[in-house]
């Protein structure tokens, strides 16, 4: 199966997303999560041509933690739409389970006290045998940094990151991250496509997915992070003798 992985989209439609069998948003399609945004998303996923939609809300995305049911009577005004708050599905024998939480992070929507029990629970809802993780937020030390060099992923996803070992987990929330890494065995996705002034310049990130490999086809691994790693190697290389 060929998925096409975005997240944080923040109201921008104006991009191009690749083909594929399976589009994939990992939350924060909206700016603020008001009704006319939500709607405004929606119709637009629908209209992909794609066989399967799968989407998670994000910390921007409040109608769907302040009116659920609002949400789901705008999501099933479509078909093919699938919508997962710690949930799950299989397709084509593929096992998919998302979830919008993470870390506190600005009083915005799906926060939980970090290092906390209540994130402890959410994860430990994710079922061994998951195939694809979505997340909104990214796991500890995983495609998680900020400008600042500062980590804000979420310490417990990562603890039951290791436990369940799903082949691949997609995310976004921190823009910075964008790009691809391993953990474990685990292929794991930042697929922001805003960066952090809100601008759609990341590419989505296309993934095959078959029953021997996970193949990242499409997008850019990690981009800032490696120029960072660049300029700190050229900066601590020995200098030479002075005249």
């Amino acid at each position: 199966m060929r998925l096409v992985l975005i997240s944080d989209t923040h109201c921008h439609q104006d991009f191009h997303v690749p083909d594929g069998d399976a589009l994939v948003h990992a939350g924060d399609a909206t700016g603020s999560g008001t009704r006319d945004q939500v709607r405004g998303f929606l119709d637009w996923f629908a209209a992909q041509p794609h066989r399967h939609k799968i989407f998670i809300a994000g910390n921007h995305d409040w109608l769907f933690q302040r009116d659920p049911a609002e949400a789901a009577r705008l999501t099933q005004r479509h078909t093919g739409l699938a919508y997962l708050q710690d949930a799950g599905l299989e397709l084509e024998g593929i096992r998919f389970w998302g979830s919008p939480w993470q870390p506190e992070f600005c009083d915005w929507a799906f926060n939980l006290p970090r290092k906390g029990e209540a994130l402890r629970r959410v994860w430990s809802r994710i079922p061994p045998g998951t195939d694809v993780l979505i997340t909104h937020g990214p796991p500890y030390g995983i495609l998680d940094q900020v400008g600042s060099g500062e980590h804000l992923g979420c310490e417990e996803l990562r603890v039951r990151l290791a436990a369940v070992r799903p082949r691949l987990h997609v995310f976004g929330h921190i823009h910075d991250g964008h790009g691809v890494a391993a953990a474990g065995g685990t292929v794991c996705v930042n697929a922001s496509v805003c960066d952090e002034r809100y601008r759609p310049v990341h590419p989505p990130i296309v993934v095959d997915l078959t029953a021997g490999q996970v193949k990242v086809l499409a997008g850019t691994p990690r981009g800032r992070l490696d120029r960072l790693d660049a300029l700190k190697a050229s900066l601590l290389a020995p200098k030479p003798p002075g005249r």
